[in-house]
Protein backbone atom coordinates (compact mmCIF):
# COMPACT_ATOMS: atom_id res chain seq x y z
CA UNK A 1 0.00 0.00 0.00
CA UNK A 2 1.30 3.25 -0.86
CA UNK A 3 1.92 6.03 2.22
CA UNK A 4 -0.39 9.31 1.52
CA UNK A 5 1.74 12.45 2.16
CA UNK A 6 0.25 15.41 3.18
CA UNK A 7 0.82 19.05 1.73
CA UNK A 8 2.27 21.39 4.34
CA UNK A 9 0.48 24.73 4.03
CA UNK A 10 3.31 27.51 4.60
CA UNK A 11 0.59 29.74 6.95
CA UNK A 12 2.70 32.72 7.35
CA UNK A 13 3.16 33.10 3.22
CA UNK A 14 -0.79 31.97 2.95
CA UNK A 15 -1.36 35.38 5.61
CA UNK A 16 0.83 37.38 3.58
CA UNK A 17 -0.69 37.11 -0.10
CA UNK A 18 -4.41 37.78 1.71
CA UNK A 19 -2.78 40.91 3.03
CA UNK A 20 -1.04 41.85 -0.31
CA UNK A 21 -4.48 40.38 -2.20
CA UNK A 22 -6.17 42.93 -0.03
CA UNK A 23 -4.10 46.18 0.07
CA UNK A 24 -4.00 45.72 -3.93
CA UNK A 25 -7.96 44.72 -4.39
CA UNK A 26 -9.11 47.57 -2.84
CA UNK A 27 -6.61 50.26 -4.41
CA UNK A 28 -7.84 48.68 -7.32
CA UNK A 29 -11.76 48.94 -6.98
CA UNK A 30 -10.65 52.36 -5.55
CA UNK A 31 -9.30 53.47 -8.46
CA UNK A 32 -12.07 51.53 -10.00
CA UNK A 33 -14.86 53.98 -8.49
CA UNK A 34 -12.86 56.76 -8.92
CA UNK A 35 -12.30 56.41 -12.64
CA UNK A 36 -16.11 56.06 -13.36
CA UNK A 37 -16.90 59.52 -11.15
CA UNK A 38 -13.89 61.12 -13.25
CA UNK A 39 -15.23 59.86 -16.40
CA UNK A 40 -18.58 60.47 -15.60
CA UNK A 41 -17.58 64.34 -15.82
CA UNK A 42 -15.04 64.01 -18.56
CA UNK A 43 -15.16 65.62 -22.07
CA UNK A 44 -13.71 62.60 -23.28
CA UNK A 45 -14.39 59.57 -20.80
CA UNK A 46 -13.51 56.81 -23.28
CA UNK A 47 -9.95 57.81 -22.77
CA UNK A 48 -9.71 58.07 -19.06
CA UNK A 49 -11.58 55.07 -18.07
CA UNK A 50 -8.94 53.45 -20.82
CA UNK A 51 -5.77 54.88 -18.77
CA UNK A 52 -7.38 53.98 -15.77
CA UNK A 53 -7.69 50.51 -16.95
CA UNK A 54 -4.36 50.21 -18.11
CA UNK A 55 -2.72 51.61 -14.50
CA UNK A 56 -4.99 49.70 -12.37
CA UNK A 57 -4.08 46.27 -14.55
CA UNK A 58 -0.49 47.13 -14.75
CA UNK A 59 -0.10 47.82 -10.89
CA UNK A 60 -2.43 44.77 -9.82
CA UNK A 61 -0.37 42.27 -12.15
CA UNK A 62 2.90 43.68 -10.74
CA UNK A 63 1.97 43.17 -7.47
CA UNK A 64 0.48 39.46 -8.47
CA UNK A 65 4.04 38.78 -10.10
CA UNK A 66 5.99 39.81 -6.73
CA UNK A 67 3.58 37.84 -4.44
CA UNK A 68 4.58 34.71 -6.97
CA UNK A 69 7.68 34.81 -6.23
CA UNK A 70 7.38 34.09 -2.71
CA UNK A 71 5.14 30.85 -3.18
CA UNK A 72 1.95 29.41 -3.99
CA UNK A 73 0.51 29.44 -0.59
CA UNK A 74 1.01 33.78 -1.10
CA UNK A 75 -0.87 33.54 -4.24
CA UNK A 76 -3.32 31.69 -3.36
CA UNK A 77 -4.03 34.14 -0.05
CA UNK A 78 -3.73 36.97 -2.71
CA UNK A 79 -6.35 35.09 -5.28
CA UNK A 80 -8.41 34.62 -2.05
CA UNK A 81 -8.22 37.88 -0.73
CA UNK A 82 -9.24 39.23 -3.98
CA UNK A 83 -12.33 37.14 -4.72
CA UNK A 84 -13.60 39.07 -0.89
CA UNK A 85 -12.78 42.35 -1.77
CA UNK A 86 -14.36 41.74 -5.08
CA UNK A 87 -17.22 40.57 -3.15
CA UNK A 88 -17.40 43.33 -0.89
CA UNK A 89 -17.28 46.38 -3.89
CA UNK A 90 -19.74 44.63 -5.63
CA UNK A 91 -21.99 44.66 -2.32
CA UNK A 92 -21.64 48.36 -1.73
CA UNK A 93 -21.77 48.98 -5.15
CA UNK A 94 -25.66 47.77 -5.40
CA UNK A 95 -26.21 48.91 -2.32
CA UNK A 96 -24.90 51.80 -2.20
CA UNK A 97 -24.65 54.08 1.46
CA UNK A 98 -28.52 55.92 1.91
CA UNK A 99 -27.96 59.82 1.66
CA UNK A 100 -30.16 61.27 4.60
CA UNK A 101 -32.77 63.91 3.05
CA UNK A 102 -33.66 67.12 4.62
CA UNK A 103 -36.50 67.38 6.76
CA UNK A 104 -39.36 68.86 5.25
CA UNK A 105 -39.68 72.57 6.00
CA UNK A 106 -35.80 72.88 6.41
CA UNK A 107 -34.70 73.70 2.66
CA UNK A 108 -32.07 76.09 1.55
CA UNK A 109 -32.92 79.30 -0.27
CA UNK A 110 -31.96 79.12 -3.73
CA UNK A 111 -29.12 81.66 -4.90
CA UNK A 112 -30.51 84.52 -6.64
CA UNK A 113 -28.31 85.15 -10.11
Amino acid sequence: MTPISVIGIDWAHLALGGLLGTLGSALFFFGLALGMRLALRARHPALLLLLSAGLRITALLALLWLVAQIGLAALAGFALAFLGIRFLALLIARHPPSVPHPKPGLTQPEPKG
